[in-house]
């Protein structure tokens, strides 16, 4: 007796679907899973006979053999559950409705028979939505699209996804009811929330809050304009956590392709609430410096992302930066740079999107107060040069801009409020920024990702200009790429200030913002 059903499984940022075939055969009792099938879906098997026989079916004391096709391909997670007792009751005639060929079955199965809900439902809602869309499937199916059946918890997350048929119900029996046609499945109307509503967060910082500092926030309104990184160098206290906080709330707000691709990352990773919302924050992440290797860039046995994937589309904010191991910060140097990674391992590779802003921050010394005149340092020369040395040259190249923050005196602090920008003003300046090099680069893309050739086409310099760049290149000894991130830096600076044109006083600013080049003598 043979049955097939079809379930799926997320790898990565992507969803395959997955033929579950189950033969049922004489032979002693046994219950075998094959199909490079990883320990969750190996578990399946308790699982399933124990929702079998409690939902009042009875489990098969026969060979029971489930083949998970293609078999090349990696399968996880516990969405498998539910086609594989569909399949089950299916070969042994215990189920007699019809053709399940039209269906997509995915769920997690409690031993009781009732359902729960699984990760990466969104990926899997899009992948099936866009194969229907294509006809990419077997020549047997194309007649009729796939509709997706899942648990009522994850049914929200699923309808974000309009123009595919899901349904929902919340137990094995009931399913096997529905799918006989003897009542209804358990679909409910779900409300979709507007892209434009905003979504509170109690932990923002407006621009207004951080007191002083006009010269950081001018760069940092830079940075967000032209997707820049930026590093912070000051002594503690001098408001450069606070200023990070603060630069998500200048920043665009997420489009709607974005918003979807950042709530399908959160939704594979089980982070993402199944209310039927999609994201509408830019994420924030900021990982303490003990972090691992494998946690900042993804890896493990399961291929996971990292805190670099997180805060894709967002911020990624490293305080403490030369506190972190090496490794970790050399694991940065070709992400930054691609604005994704593609993570290898034996059982396979994945590739995830890293398009983050960086923000960093250090102290000048391993005290902090080096160069500062309301406290003297106690660090030694060799100490201030060996904490300096944990940055990389080629790390700190990645960086657009490098920004003095220095400490506010009492005056600066308390009489700062009453000339205060609002978060919401800057963005306007910055979406405006933005709508321009989008004009000229193309949809969703930002100065920080021009290319060297794009650098010079839309880099342009006056003779004065050339003379300048070409006297700051020689003096400081920068990097090719420092001088590609200089001209980057100078066309936001004129894209802030409506101009088509680099004029010297933009490529002047652009340059002081990497007089870290020199002074740091990594």
């Amino acid at each position: 007796m043979f049955a097939s059903i079809y379930g799926m499984t997320v790898l990565g940022l992507h969803a395959h679907l997955i033929r579950v075939e189950v033969d049922v055969s004489n032979g002693l009792p046994s219950f075998e899973i094959v199909g490079l099938a990883t320990t969750a879906v190996r578990e399946a098997r308790d699982r399933v006979r124990s929702a079998i026989r409690n939902s009042g079916y009875q489990f098969p004391l026969q060979r029971v053999t489930v083949n998970l096709a293609p078999a090349d391909l990696r399968k996880q997670g516990s969405g498998l559950d539910l086609p594989i007792a569909l399949g089950i009751l299916a070969a042994t005639n215990q189920y007699r409705g019809a053709c399940l060929d039209h269906y997509v079955f995915t769920g997690e199965l409690s031993l009781e028979g009732s359902l729960r809900p699984v990760p990466g439902v969104l990926t899997m809602a899009i992948s099936l939505y866009r194969d229907n869309q294509q006809y990419e499937l077997e020549t047997t199916r194309k007649t009729k699209e796939l509709s997706l059946v899942i648990s009522p918890e994850n049914l929200a997350e699923a309808r974000l996804v309009t123009g595919l048929e899901t349904h929902s119900t919340s137990t094995l029996k009931q399913l096997i009811a529905a799918l006989e046609g003897e009542n209804d499945f358990e679909d409910e109307r779900i409300l979709r929330v507007s892209l434009g509503e905003e979504i509170a967060r109690g932990n923002q910082v407006d621009w207004t809050d951080v007191h002083g500092q006009q010269h950081v926030k001018r760069a940092l309104e830079i940075a967000a304009a032209g997707g820049h990184n930026v590093i912070l160098v000051g002594p503690p206290g001098s408001g450069k956590t606070l200023l990070a906080k603060a630069y998500s709330g200048i920043l665009p707000p997420l489009s709607e392709s974005e918003s979807l691709e950042v709530t399908q990352l959160y939704s594979v990773c089980g982070l993402q609430p199944c209310n039927g919302s999609l994201v509408q924050f830019r994420p924030f992440r900021s990982p303490h410096h003990t972090i691992t290797k494998v946690g900042m860039i993804g890896g493990g046995r399961d291929l996971r992302p990292g805190e670099l994937t997180f805060a894709n589309y967002g911020v990624l904010f490293l305080d403490e930066l030369p506190e972190f191991p090496r490794e970790v910060l050399e694991s940065l140097r070709q992400p930054l740079e691609d604005r994704e990674l593609t993570i290898s391992r034996q059982s396979g590779s994945i590739t995830y999107p890293a398009n983050v802003s960086v923000i960093a921050s250090m102290n000048p010394c391993p005290c902090g107060f080096f160069s500062d005149p309301a406290r003297e340092c106690r660090c030694t020369p060799l100490q201030i040069q060996n904490y300096r040395g944990r940055i990389s040259g080629p790390l700190l190249d990645r960086f657009d801009m490098h920004i003095e923050v220095p400490r506010l005196n009492f005056s600066e602090l308390r009489n700062a409020s009453g000339s205060q920008e609002s978060s919401q003003t800057v963005r306007k300046r910055v979406i405006a920024a933005r709508e321009r090099q989008w004009a000229r680069l193309g949809p969703a893309k930002t100065n920080a990702e021009m290319t060297s050739k794009e650098s010079k086409e839309f880099g342009r310099l006056t003779s004065s200009g050339e003379a300048l760049l070409q006297r700051v290149f020689d003096g400081q000894g920068l990097s090719a790429r420092a001088h590609d991130r200089i001209l980057r830096v100078a066309r936001t600076i004129a894209d802030l200030g409506d101009s088509v044109d680099i004029f010297p006083e933009h490529l002047a600013e652009a340059i002081q913002y990497r007089a870290l080049d020199k002074r740091l003598q990594l």
